[in-house]
């Protein structure tokens, strides 16, 4: 975790800790807000995940300019003000009895655009902090860090919605913001290369840097398509465990903190992964589990819901490692905040097509079936990567 790694990077590391820790329980929190306190339809809980990831499909591009023009500490600063702002107004409104569905569809959005250039700054500054000899330990550090601060943050989440209310659960996640805020503003930024102002915006640039590479490619479209359907399942879960399976939000919360806690234990264990069967290879296997959740969770069976969310979460940490650290290793310094851009464009905003797609097709065909269909979707991003180089390849380095 944080221990691992010293410096400005554990600054980074503690800030992105505390601030993922909130808003792991807003995660559970907000569609709870929407499903409990305003009874909204599949329609309302895919708009509203759609809205969320949206900002990285349409201002993606422009992100990574703003990234390479603009001092990453002071964009994480920005981020984590404009996020406790937005997340306070919800249980502010509630408290007035002013809260309603446009409301959280406007901070869905907004909140959204500020965690773009966040997440964007960050992979951005990480690579600067360190050698890049070290960045498989300091991305293994970083996903660790997030996962332990996740894990607990969806039960915590469940019982605080049980407890008081879903509004004052969100009150946590404004707060640690301003904790963020803080490790941000104490950061020393290294100095580097800023691009000019007149740099246009093209998606061509990215787009270049990542599909020119043999790797990054076939990276790249495998999940952009992974996580396209892995996102149709987002909004509809707490609807599916609520409406169908009659689920109380601590046992939501549970089933969620499996997913958290085997992802600690697949960062742990991803380096040794990697070294073992090589990288391609463990990011295939990693892709590969985390369909099981979906698969499970249309069973409706307690014990099988809680195993599958489990197996997924260790699968998210085996191949979110190695396909951070590919990228990270095989671009240029100067191109990574377009290139971190246009991946995030692409892989992140196609899950706001993902989110829209799940409230059709769950108003459609049913809960169950969309969950199915999402799974089957992200088996087909495991067979794009599974017919490409990256199945051979072993190390970081190698072409």
């Amino acid at each position: 975790m944080v221990w691992l790694v010293r410096g400005e990077v554990r600054k980074l590391l503690l800030g992105q800790a505390v601030s993922m820790a909130g808003s792991s329980i807003t995660t559970v929190a907000l569609p709870l807000v929407a499903v409990l306190t305003l009874q909204a339809s599949p329609l309302q809980m895919g708009l509203l995940a759609a809205l969320g990831v949206l900002p990285h499909l349409v201002f993606g591009l422009p992100a990574g300019l703003v990234v390479d023009r603009m001092s990453l500490r002071r964009l994480l600063l920005i981020a984590d003000v404009g996020r406790a702002v937005l997340l306070g107004s919800i249980p502010t409104a509630a408290a007035a009895g002013l809260l309603q569905i446009g409301q959280l569809y406007v901070v869905a959005v907004l909140a959204g655009v500020f965690a773009l250039l966040a997440d964007t700054a960050a992979q951005t500054l990480l690579p600067a902090l360190v050698p890049r000899s070290e960045l498989m330990r300091a991305n293994s550090a970083s996903l660790l860090t997030t996962n332990v601060a996740t894990t607990t943050g969806p039960s915590a989440a469940g019982f605080l919605v049980q407890a008081a209310s879903a509004p004052f659960a969100i009150l946590v996640d404004a707060l640690s913001f301003v904790v963020s805020a803080v490790t941000s503003y104490l950061i020393r930024e290294p100095a580097r290369t800023v691009v000019a102002e007149r740099t246009p915006v093209r998606l061509s640039t990215g787009l270049r840097v990542l599909f020119a590479d043999r790797l990054l490619g076939p990276l790249t479209l495998s999940a952009t398509v992974g996580s396209l359907f892995g996102s149709m399942q987002g909004p509809l879960v707490v609807l599916y465990l609520v409406r169908e399976l009659h689920w109380k939000p601590a046992a939501i919360g549970i089933a969620l903190t499996a997913s958290g806690a085997a992802a600690v234990v697949g960062t742990l264990v991803a380096s040794a992964w990697c070294r073992r069967v090589g990288v391609g290879r463990a990011y295939l296997s990693g892709q590969f589990l985390s369909i099981v959740s979906g698969v499970a969770m249309a069973t409706g069976l307690a014990p099988v819901i809680y195993a599958g969310q489990a197996v997924s979460g260790l699968g998210m940490a085996l191949f979110g490692i190695p396909q951070r650290t590919l990228r990270q290793s095989r671009i240029p310094t100067h191109q990574l905040g377009q290139a971190t851009a246009t991946w995030r464009t692409l892989v992140i905003g196609g899950q706001a097509v993902g989110a829209a797609l799940a409230g059709v097709l769950g108003t459609a065909l049913g809960l169950r079936s969309t969950l199915l269909l999402s799974s089957a979707g992200m088996l087909i991003g495991v067979l794009i990567a599974a017919a490409s180089p990256l199945r051979t390849i072993t190390t970081v380095g190698a072409d």
